[in-house]
């Protein structure tokens, strides 16, 4: 019998909860609203960084898991979020410097990230033409698990900083951001081991609340740190139309951007490579369409002013924890992140989370993100007596701790682009004219 194209969930109240199930629609909402919480912080960071409304991302966020999941027939589970490797290109395509203010040239940006898109929609059309099997040879289980153990550590810097308190005027952090940080860390575990019932399955949003809580009493109320700014909430209107922009098609700009399509097919194998081996499904046939999922998103996002998006690793940790995958989750997430690109007085509540509770909970998330890396190997016996894989894993997580980055002409690969190339270039450098499989 043929597999229908959209999963049927069936409803399962405990236990592992896969894609094909579901949770009851009360606690679909609060964990899919957890996930929300997990990409805020990233999703909204990058467009910061490269001038981009992070209204706007956190709307086109929610159209682009729609797209997503009809695309995948709501089989993969994901999150699409604003991705990072847009940043150098975007940069260098616009000549806009970092975290100053709107970027003038945001549309030759849009129309980069739309012809990125692009090329990823059609590299997804090959594969689902040809099958998945060459991907595959090209990125095997060592590669991908090594990819996807360096997009953990590349982000590493990124919450160590927030925890830290480190930022624009504090080269140094502060204690009390670190103690928050800590403090938000332990919540979220005690919470993932000993919180009962359903609570169990949300430790990063408790967690978060947990930390915003004592933050504010230890720096509103008792003066040890920097004050939480309600103000902006207040100014904030409750409904309000997101910021859109128009893409403009400049060849030098599309030229610089459009490569990006091959760190997120990266991206994607990873993270289908990890969820398969977190739920124990194969889910390689679904490599195809969640390429062109990803690139039609991607096209959508930036036809009117949101970033490029990829698969969300943050969403990947926290499937991790709660051990539920059900896809209908993402559903809710996305209609939330909506709502939030609708509401900019609910956007100005997030934006009120202390980085230090933000850092604190990447501390986990990226973690779970690495440590992921290592399932990968363990469920596919990768080999690590042999001195190829020992070397391509090797190089490919100090490449991406260290973000280890390289010029080429005009286009820029930070840590994730350099750890991924690295690894595919090297491992079959290593084993060129070597005919047995290896993994």
């Amino acid at each position: 019998m043929a597999e229908r194209y959209f999963v049927v969930w069936t409803v399962k109240r405990e236990g592992v909860i896969l894609p094909e199930e579901r949770l009851p629609t009360g606690p679909t909402i609060l964990v899919g609203l957890q996930h929300v919480v997990a990409m805020f912080g990233a999703t909204v960071l990058a467009p910061i960084l490269m001038g981009f409304d992070p209204n706007v991302a956190i709307f086109f966020s929610g159209i682009a898991t729609l797209i997503f999941f009809v695309v995948t027939g709501g089989r993969v589970p994901s999150y699409l979020g604003s991705s990072f490797a847009f940043i150098g290109p975007v940069l260098a395509a616009t000549g806009a410097t970092v975290a100053a203010g709107a970027n003038p040239n945001i549309g030759l940006a849009l129309g980069g990230i739309i012809a990125a898109g692009a090329l990823l929609t059609l590299i997804g059309l090959i594969v689902m033409a040809t099958g998945h099997q060459w991907v595959e040879r090209v990125m095997p289980p060592v590669v991908t698990g090594g990819i996807v153990g360096a997009i953990g550590l590349v982000l590493a810097p990124i919450a160590i900083n927030s925890a830290s308190g480190i930022g624009p005027g504090n080269a140094d952090g502060s204690a009390f951001a670190r103690w928050i940080a800590l403090i938000t860390v332990v919540a979220v575990g005690l919470f993932a081991v000993y919180a009962p019932g359903i609570w169990r399955r949300i430790p990063i949003l408790l967690g978060a609340i947990a930390g915003y809580i004592v933050y504010y009493v230890a720096a509103n109320v008792m003066g040890y740190g920097p004050a939480i700014d309600f103000s902006r909430i207040g100014a904030a209107a409750w409904l309000g139309l997101p910021n859109f922009a128009a893409p403009v098609f400049e060849s030098r700009a599309m030229v610089l951007i459009a490569p990006v399509a091959i760190v997120l097919v990266a991206e994607n194998l990873g993270h289908i490579k990890a969820i398969g081996a977190m739920t124990g499904r194969n889910l390689d046939p679904y490599l195809g369409r969640a390429f062109l999922g990803d690139g039609i998103a991607t096209m959508v996002s930036g036809s009117g002013g949101g970033t490029g998006v990829t698969t969300y690793a943050e969403n990947m940790g926290v499937m991790a924890i709660t051990r539920i995958y059900s896809t209908a989750l993402f559903i809710a997430a996305a209609l939330i992140a909506i709502l939030l690109g609708f509401s900019p007085k609910f956007g100005a509540l997030i934006l009120t989370i202390p980085g230090p509770v933000l850092g604190g909970l990447s501390i986990v998330v990226f973690g779970l993100i690495a440590a992921t890396a290592g399932r990968i190997w363990v469920e596919n016996r990768v080999d690590f007596s042999d001195a190829r894989n020992l070397i391509t894993v090797a190089v490919a997580l100090v490449l991406g701790a260290g973000n280890f980055k390289l010029s080429l002409g005009g286009f820029t690969l930070d840590g994730i682009g350099t750890a991924t190339f690295g690894c595919i270039i090297l491992y079959h450098l290593l084993n060129a004219g070597r005919r047995e499989d290896v993994i």
